[in-house]
C-alpha cells in the first residue's frame, strides 16, 4: 500500500470530503546504479556548502529566494500562509466535459482515498460524476506548488490528474513544421485509409514495457558471460516521390495480414 503524500480534502460546494492522495503510478524501468568504470564503486551525491565544500545535513537545509542580492528564507508557515485554503483543500471550481480538455495538458495522476468519515460522501461525488459524465477542474496546493487538476471517476476510485496551466506550455510558434494541407489529397486519402485499417479498440493490456524486459535479458546474459551482437537499424526516410507508393504498400501488407 502506497503512503499517503498529502492529507486535506475535497471541496465539493458546501461538502468537504475528507481525503489522502496516493500516488497512482509505479516505475516499470530498471534500477540502475551509476558506477564508476574504474572499480565499479557506487557514485553518490552529496549535499554541499558552495563557500566551506563542506556536507550539509538534510535538518539543516532552508529554502530561501534572492532579492536584491540577499536571501529570504522561508519557514513552513510561510508556505502554508500564502494561502491556507489551498494547501489543505482540493477545492472543485466548475465542471466541465473531459473530451474538451486537450491531452497536451495531461502531467501525473494520482489517486484520492477516502478517510472513514468520508466514504458516503465520496461515493457520492465519485458517482455523481460517473453519471453526469462531467470532471471536476480543481486547484490545491502540494510541496509549495500550486496544481490544476481534475477530478474524475476510475472504476471504484477517484482519480486527481494534474495538469499544466495553460502558460506552461512552449508555443507552437517555436515548433517548424510543414503547412497544414487543405483540400483532399490522394495522400491524405490514403493515408486516411492506413488508420482505419489499423483502428482498433482500445485495450491497455495489449502493450507491454518490452524494451525493460530485453534489456533485463541482456543483463542476465552479460551476467552469465554471453555477449550478443547488437542489431543494426538504418533509419530509411521516406521522400516525397515516393510516398505514394510507401502508403500503397503498406496498406497492401495490411490486406494480406488480414
Amino acid at each position: 500500500m502506497p503512503r499517503a503524500i498529502w492529507t486535506g480534502a475535497i471541496s465539493f460546494g458546501l461538502v468537504n470530503i475528507p481525503v489522502k492522495l496516493l500516488s497512482a503510478v509505479k516505475d516499470s524501468t530498471l534500477d540502475l546504479d551509476m558506477l564508476d568504470s574504474r572499480d565499479n564503486s557506487n557514485i553518490r551525491f552529496k549535499r554541499v556548502n558552495e563557500s566551506t565544500g563542506k556536507e550539509v545535513n538534510y535538518k539543516d537545509i532552508v529554502k530561501g529566494y534572492k532579492v536584491n542580492d540577499k536571501y529570504v528564507i522561508l519557514e513552513n508557515d510561510d508556505f502554508v500562509n500564502a494561502d491556507v485554503e489551498k494547501t489543505k483543500t482540493i477545492n472543485i471550481q466548475n465542471f466541465v466535459n473531459e473530451k474538451e480538455i486537450e491531452s497536451i495538458y495531461y502531467e501525473q495522476p494520482y489517486y484520492l482515498q477516502p478517510d472513514k468519515s468520508g466514504e458516503k460522501a465520496y461515493g457520492l461525488l465519485r458517482d455523481a460524476l460517473r453519471h453526469s459524465g462531467k470532471v471536476g477542474l480543481a486547484t490545491f496546493v502540494m510541496r509549495s506548488k500550486e496544481s490544476l487538476v481534475i477530478i474524475k471517476p476510475y472504476e471504484k476510485v477517484i482519480v486527481l490528474n494534474r495538469i499544466r496551466f495553460q502558460e506552461e506550455i512552449r508555443d507552437i510558434k517555436e515548433i517548424a513544421t510543414p503547412p497544414v494541407i487543405k483540400g483532399k489529397s490522394a495522400e491524405l486519402t490514403m493515408a486516411t485509409k492506413l488508420i482505419d485499417q489499423l483502428t482498433t479498440k482500445f485495450d491497455i493490456s495489449k502493450y507491454k514495457d518490452t524494451y525493460t524486459a530485453n534489456l533485463l535479458k541482456i543483463i542476465k546474459a552479460k551476467a552469465k558471460g554471453k555477449l550478443k551482437a547488437a542489431p543494426k537499424l538504418k533509419v530509411v526516410h521516406t521522400q516525397s516521390n515516393d510516398l505514394m507508393d510507401a502508403l500503397k504498400a503498406s496498406l497492401g501488407k495490411r490486406k494480406k495480414a488480414s
